[in-house]
């Protein structure tokens, strides 16, 4: 398993893909002070990226504000044609961006790839969008005259993205701001920058405008604090946890931008006793599963009304029981690593605490073989609502099964 990133990022067909720089204007910015970028399968050191400071935030801004003016008077059919040529150079380099994603985040391969075509697709999509922002007219208050609605671009846009998506959320938030005439600079994860960065190095290869789209690498609290006092900063949308919401929020409410926030989930799926069971054992599978259960749409609370609760679980438990766990980059691996050790833990925690509690496993195990980041899939029937990992977001590989007898019971329950 040591190595195994390593090799593959050797290997890409466009080693420029892999930058280590920010994205400032058009330009690389390499700098002094770097951070270190680990594969959380291995433990390997993959790369290290610049380090950025309070001063290049500050000429970041500067940039996009000056770009602003210009790309908000393009046609959007103009911009609408960048974001189709970005999205097509996603698709020509999709195995080199799936590697990358692999190395840094640790989800399968497969998957990986089904992100590059995902996040690829809002950029199609959102270029479509930009030329039906058609305003409105409304009906007026006053004899002989009519209000009109005009849509027009806010200004620079930040977007500070999560390590669970690190393309996918960029695009999603990028393609959504640029189509509409805005400009974006994009804070990613530190856990996952090199998914950013090579996405920048696309958007180059597109022809997208200097300061239209950059991006800024390093810690994460100094740097968003810093954009977020900017008041040439207009918006910023961030995905993450709750916590780090609430934070972000409070710093950008002192100059009042425009906010978007995709926060953490207690998500439920819930089975009627009519359901087909196979079915619904494959439906489950995917809903908590899908990257290693790091999803905020995951399952984590699993209803399943008491007639068929024994059945399911049975079903449910032999089918997580043959997930195959291992580096992401393997053959055949549906369940990578967690992609910080304090996910691992918590996981650990959770299971933990529920056994004490009085939960029985059915599939997995408290500890995985491979060590480190790595927790074995499992399967807890007999969870109870007051048990911590009913009432927390597990974001792991961990599923949680609540029996209940009725809709109006499971319904109160879940919401």
């Amino acid at each position: 398993m040591r190595g195994t990133s390593i090799t593959a990022l050797r290997r890409l067909k466009r080693p420029d893909l892999l930058r280590g720089d920010a994205y400032l204007n058009g330009a690389w910015l390499s700098k002094s002070d770097t951070l270190a970028v680990f594969d959380p399968a291995s433990g390997d050191e993959i790369a290290q990226v610049a380090a950025c400071a309070d001063a290049d935030v500050d000429d970041a801004v500067h940039c996009a504000r000056a770009a602003f003016l210009k790309w908000r008077d393009m046609l959007p059919l103009q911009r609408g044609a960048y974001l189709r040529k970005w999205a097509a150079g996603m698709r020509e380099s999709a195995e080199d961006l799936a590697v990358i994603i692999t190395a840094e985040q640790g989800k399968p391969i497969a998957e990986a790839r089904g992100e590059v075509s995902y996040a690829a697709g809002f950029l199609d999509w959102f270029a479509g969008e930009g030329e039906r922002a058609y305003g409105e007219t409304i009906p007026s208050h006053l004899p002989a005259s009519r209000l009109a609605v005009h849509l027009q671009p806010i200004g620079v846009t930040v977007a500070i993205t999560p390590w669970n998506f690190p393309a996918a959320m960029i695009t999603r938030k990028a393609g959504a701001a640029l189509a509409a005439g805005c400009t974006m600079i994009v804070k990613p994860a530190p856990e996952t920058p090199l998914s950013a960065l090579a996405l920048a190095r696309l958007a180059g290869d597109a022809g997208i405008p200097p300061g239209v789209f950059q991006v800024i690498t390093g810690e994460a609290p100094p740097l968003a604090k810093r954009l977020l006092l900017h008041t040439h900063v207009r918006a910023f949308s961030f995905t993450g946890s709750t916590e780090v919401g609430r934070i972000l929020l409070e710093q950008s409410a002192k100059t009042v931008k425009k906010v978007s926030l995709e926060l953490g989930g207690n998500a439920p799926f819930i089975l009627f006793g009519d359901a087909p069971i196979n079915a619904a054992v494959a439906g489950c599978m995917a809903a908590k599963f899908a990257t290693s259960g790091q999803d905020c749409l995951a399952a984590n609370r699993i209803y399943v009304q008491r007639e068929i609760y024994e059945h399911f679980t049975e079903k449910f438990a032999e089918a997580t029981s043959k997930l195959k766990v291992g580096h992401g980059l393997e053959p055949g691996v549906d369940i990578g690593p967690m992609t910080k050790t304090s996910g691992a833990d918590k996981c650990r925690h959770q299971v933990s605490e529920a056994l004490a509690a009085g939960a029985r496993m059915v599939a997995g195990a408290q500890h995985n073989s491979l060590g480190g980041n790595f927790v074995t899939p499992a399967v807890l029937a007999n969870v109870t609502d007051d048990m911590v990992i009913a009432k927390d977001e597990t974001f792991g590989p961990v599923a949680a099964i609540l029996p209940f007898d009725d809709e109006r019971e499971v319904v109160a329950r879940a919401n």
